[in-house]
């Protein structure tokens, strides 16, 4: 049996104490760095180095077994953002990709007969290293966090709060959870009250799942790609206006308002993209971020023979549901010449 055996409480303290008075690497700082070991330079990961490693870790397993064959590139995300739908029996395959872009790419997917749907349109956001949007900071602010759950994060949550504040990883994925979501209840909202958007119908970490505008050969062009007749182009133009103001019934403004985010199908418009909606009444840039959508929207308009105002527009939008006040004018007048700048 060992001398340590014999040993009590009371003279393992002792030995403690001993060690901390006569041992020079408990007391000495410059002896105790010595001792640790060095660690090793470890060199940033190129986008490239990022792109190989997400490829690498994803396989395809089970049952799905997409008809659409993805890059090596985009394999790792998108597999990994669809597979829930495909467990949630949602969709049964995905068939091609139908546009791509910085921030998220949409592809066309067999709908799951139980669904009631033939095709339905899949929105998968790039991983956050490979997102691209100018100034989102703009956007964000105002309004509160979401969860994946669509709840409220609230401020007595400390540790989300501090991720956040310290753009740790965490922070990061909370706040591309609550982009996402912000996208997805708000086409929850503004479908059930009749808008022209596509109905959503779920939503996961990384993707949202909606109703597809187009068929199995085509998916429906935005307006920016088509030329309207003057009678058509008034009725959509009344249209979009009567969307507009169903988002401002709901406190929202869509923040990217253009003939690009607007679908064109049969006679009928239907709006996307809303990852950045503002709310009306809290976003500090309110109205300019609503003035830059109607100037938009009345650009490409006016081109289709349609006469509008955009400002006289902008004006009684404003009065109806957010009534300026008077100390704001200076405000908002610098945002119009950005308008005219941006323009």
């Amino acid at each position: 049996m060992s001398n340590a055996e014999y040993l009590s409480e009371d003279d393992l303290d002792k030995y403690e104490q001993y060690a901390d008075r006569f041992d020079p690497l408990r007391n000495d700082r410059q002896a105790r760095r010595k001792r640790k070991a060095k660690v090793k330079y470890k060199p940033k990961r190129t986008q490239n180095q990022i792109i190989a490693e997400i490829a690498d870790t994803t396989t395809i397993e089970g049952e799905f077994s997409p008809t659409y064959q993805p890059a090596r590139y985009e394999a790792g995300w998108l597999l990994d953002s669809i597979r829930p739908f495909y467990d949630e029996e949602l969709i049964t395959d995905v068939l091609s990709q139908v546009k791509g872009g910085k921030e998220a790419s949409v592809y066309r997917c067999q709908a799951h007969p139980g669904t009631g749907q033939t095709l339905l349109a899949a929105k998968v956001y790039r991983p956050r290293q490979f997102r691209h949007l100018r100034n989102d900071k703009m956007y964000r602010e105002g309004r509160s966090i979401l969860t994946s759950e669509a709840r409220l994060v609230k401020t007595t949550d400390h540790r989300i709060m501090r991720a956040l504040g310290k753009k740790t990883e965490f922070g990061s994925k909370v706040e591309h959870t609550s982009w996402l979501m912000y996208e997805y209840t708000t086409l929850q909202i503004l479908f059930e009250a009749g808008g022209a958007v596509p109905q959503p119908l779920a939503a996961g970490e990384n993707a949202i799942l909606m109703a597809f505008v187009g068929d199995a050969q085509l998916a429906a062009p935005t307006l920016n790609e088509i030329t309207l007749e003057p009678g058509l182009a008034r009725l959509l133009f009344a249209e979009v206006l009567r969307n507009i103001d169903l988002m401002l019934q709901h406190q929202l403004i869509h923040g990217d308002l253009s003939a690009y985010n607007i679908l064109y199908w049969d006679g009928n418009i239907t709006i996307i993209d809303f990852p950045q909606v503002v709310n009306s009444q809290t976003n500090p840039k309110a109205r300019f971020i609503l003035e830059r959508d109607i100037i938009r929207i009345c650009d490409y308009f006016t081109q289709q023979g349609v006469k509008c105002n955009p400002m006289a527009i902008v004006n009684d939008f404003w009065q109806r549901y957010l009534a300026l006040n008077p100390q704001d004018e200076a405000a908002d007048e610098s945002r119009r010449l950005m308008i005219s700048q941006e323009a």
